[in-house]
Order: C-alpha cells, then structure tokens, then sequence
C-alpha cells in the first residue's frame, strides 16, 4: 500500500508538470481547478494535521510548527523571486517542496496501521493539490526560458524526493513522540496555509476572478467529502 500510495501522489507532480509543458486548459478553467484544489488542501490541513497535533499533543506544539512552517516558507519564496522573479514558478515549486517534504513524513507515518479509505482521503487531498500546482509551475518555468527537458527533470526530482520523505516517514517515524511528530504535521500545514495565500489563491484569482470563491468553497465541500470517506 504504501508504495501505491506514494506512486500516485508523486506522480501526481509530473503528470502535472506534463501537463503545464505540453497541455492548455482555458486560464479561467485552469484558475477554477487551482482555487478547487487550494480549498480541499485548506481544509484538510486543518482537520488532518493540525487537529490531529493539538489533539494527541499540545496547542503549543502545533503553533511552534504552523508558525516554523509560515515562516520558512515565506523567507524561502522571498529568496526565490528575488533570484528567479516572481513569475518564474519558483515559487509553486518552493510551496510543494518545502510543505511536501513534511506532509508526505506525515503520509508515511499515517500509513501505518491506516484503513483503505482513510489512506484513500489523506492521499486523495495531496493529489488533489500537485496537479494543478505542478501545472502552473511548470509552465512558468518553461516560459521563462527554460527547455522542456529541464523543467521536466526538475519536477521529476522534486517528486522522487517527496517520495522518499513519505517512505522515510512510514520506516524511521513510527516511534517518535507525539510532540515531535505535532511539529512536523503542522511545520507542514504553515508551509500550506502561507503557500496558498501567497502562491495558489492569488493565481486563481487572477485567472478566475468571478468563480474563484465558488470554487475555493466546491474544493472545501470535496475535502469534507474525502474526510467523511476516511471516517
């Protein structure tokens, strides 16, 4: 299960990626799928992993990691416009790196002991989430002036190391503490929160201004859906 898993949420990245390279979705539709997916990703990491972390260890653990995740995030996308400008898709892929590094530890350790559809919930969020991201991202990049190839490749790194930090997560984190475990979970869900105010909604906006709340709201419903799956 866990190789299924961490196979279609990473591949979820370059099929993506392909996508933005070599695919065109109208920009209005491309912004609906964008603020559809930045609700469902909103909402779950709210209830799958900061609940979770203030549940099972402390309110205090869980504001260390939101604020860690929210800070390192936005210092890092700082330094990723100021070097590759704000429009490069630096910054997308900054977002899914550094909140996707921590959130698939969190998958891999979810996955143990985990049900079929609560792993189907968890991951069906995550997936939700990279296409459309990798999609803009890629495509930015590529009309940045760099080759096809070399996006393609970067993405395909990107995803090999989430894949990785989802094993690692599932081998090496199935002993940690509770409170330890409340900081990666929610170092992750600061990451997201701070990469979809600042990289995904304003997009979609842009994009698709008049439906883009109606969606945001549709992705909300979806996550509420995939949680009510997942029990």
């Amino acid at each position: 299960m866990l190789f299924a898993v961490v196979l279609v949420v990473s591949g979820a990245l370059v099929a993506g990626a392909a996508w933005g390279i070599y695919g065109r979705l109208p920009d209005r539709l491309e912004g609906f799928l964008v603020a559809l997916a930045g609700g469902a990703l909103l909402l779950s990491v709210t209830t799958e992993l900061i609940q979770p972390s203030i549940d099972k260890s402390s309110v205090f653990h869980a504001m260390l990691g939101v604020a860690a995740g929210a800070i390192v995030f936005c210092g890092l996308d700082y330094l990723i416009d100021e070097k590759w400008g704000s429009n490069s898709g630096g910054g997308l892929l900054a977002a899914i790196t550094l909140d996707g590094i921590p959130e698939n530890l969190a998958l891999g350790v979810a996955l143990i002991g985990a049900g079929g559809l609560e792993v189907a919930a968890l991951a069906g969020s995550i997936l939700l989430s990279n296409l459309p991201e990798a999609a803009g991202g890629a495509r930015s990049m590529a009309s940045g002036g760099r080759s096809k190839a070399q996006v393609m490749l970067l993405w395909a790194g990107t995803a090999g190391l989430l894949s990785a930090a989802a094993i690692a997560g599932n081998l090496l984190l199935a002993g940690v503490g509770e409170g330890t475990l409340a900081i990666i979970r929610c170092f992750a869900a600061g990451a997201v929160v701070a990469s979809l105010a600042t990289e995904v909604f304003p997009k979609a906006y842009r994009d698709d201004h008049y439906l883009s709340g109606i969606a945001t709201a549709l992705g909300v419903i979806l996550a509420f859906v995939l949680g009510d799956l997942g029990g």
